[in-house]
């Protein structure tokens, strides 16, 4: 199934009895919102989901594991059957921020094995460009079997990460804005710059500018230095937009990288971890600035 789904497409299908649509608009700075977006207009037949509440797991006060944990397998299979998504069902998910807070639903289906899930290619915008209309009217889902089967695999912890620095055969990219990469601000951490020898792939630059997604083959070449190394991991601030570049890789081809869930908001918590800064790639920050202002 291919990652993405175009409005046009959507709207042929919006009748569909096996659709879900799925709308999870956030703010990072006002985390209401999205809510409040939702309930003023959205997809007909969409349920909202949450970032926080939904698609994260409890916070530590330590900082370990990060701001935006992974939930818990089983919990967010029974909040998506309370959605009325399904096992059997294909779930198509949208925002306004370019696939920014999507790609961390798209990835989280994924791994709880339910691959059946595409992106609304250019998101809200895109869909309202095509003629598609928007519905302020409440949604009461039909609550449907739901079910989890996670896959370690998809996940790196913080400690595989530290020990792939310096190998060939792995690669990390970076998914934040390069100011943060390069350490010159940290707005929400505490402390500046990057994993050492992470690669700098903005999740913006993954896309063109009225918010679809580029090519494929433009998108392979951001992420070439993926095809030769046995393992790819993708990080950004706190797990969320690291899962656009995961989502873009998929676009270009390329096999599914591996999630560095805590991201930089987990290492930057863990006391004499290496910490570099500067430019050791600049290789693919093209078109690095979002224009949605997202920041996880």
């Amino acid at each position: 199934m291919h990652p993405l789904i175009s409005a046009d497409d959507l709207l042929a299908r919006a009748s569909d009895p096996d659709l879900r649509i799925v709308d999870v608009r956030f703010d990072l700075a006002d985390p209401e919102a999205g809510r409040r977006r939702y309930r003023a207009g959205h997809l007909p037949g969409a349920v909202y989901l949450h970032l926080d509440e939904d698609l994260s797991g409890p916070l530590r006060p330590d900082g370990i594991g990060g701001r935006h944990p992974l939930p818990d397998p089983d919990r967010l299979a029974q909040r998506l059957g309370r959605s009325g998504i399904g096992d059997a069902h294909e779930v198509i998910v949208y925002d306004d921020a370019g696939g920014a807070m999507a790609g961390r639903l798209w990835w989280l289906l994924h791994w709880i094995g339910r691959p059946r899930v595409r992106v609304l290619d250019g998101g809200l915008a895109a869909w309202r460009a095509a003629g598609g209309a928007t519905s302020d009217a409440p949604v009461d889902p039909v609550p449907a079997d739901s079910s989890a089967a996670p896959k370690p695999s998809m996940v790196a912890s913080a400690e595989q990460v530290r020990d792939g620095i310096g190998r060939d055969d792995v690669v990390l990219f970076d998914a934040r804005a390069p100011e943060r990469y390069r350490g010159e601000t940290e707005p929400l951490d505490r402390k500046a710059g990057h994993v050492p020898g992470a690669r700098n792939r903005p999740y913006a630059g993954n896309l063109l500018q009225d918010g679809r997604f580029r090519a494929p083959e433009a998108l392979a070449r951001r992420f070439a230095p993926a095809r030769s190394a046995d393992r790819a991991v993708v990080y950004c601030g706190s797990g969320v937009t690291a899962a656009h570049d995961a989502l873009a890789m998929v676009v270009a081809g390329l096999p599914m990288p591996v999630l560095y869930a805590g991201s930089w908001s987990d290492w930057s918590s863990r006391d004499g971890w290496p910490v570099a800064t500067g430019d050791e790639d600049d290789g693919g920050a093209d078109d690095a600035q979002s224009p949605h202002g997202a920041r996880g």
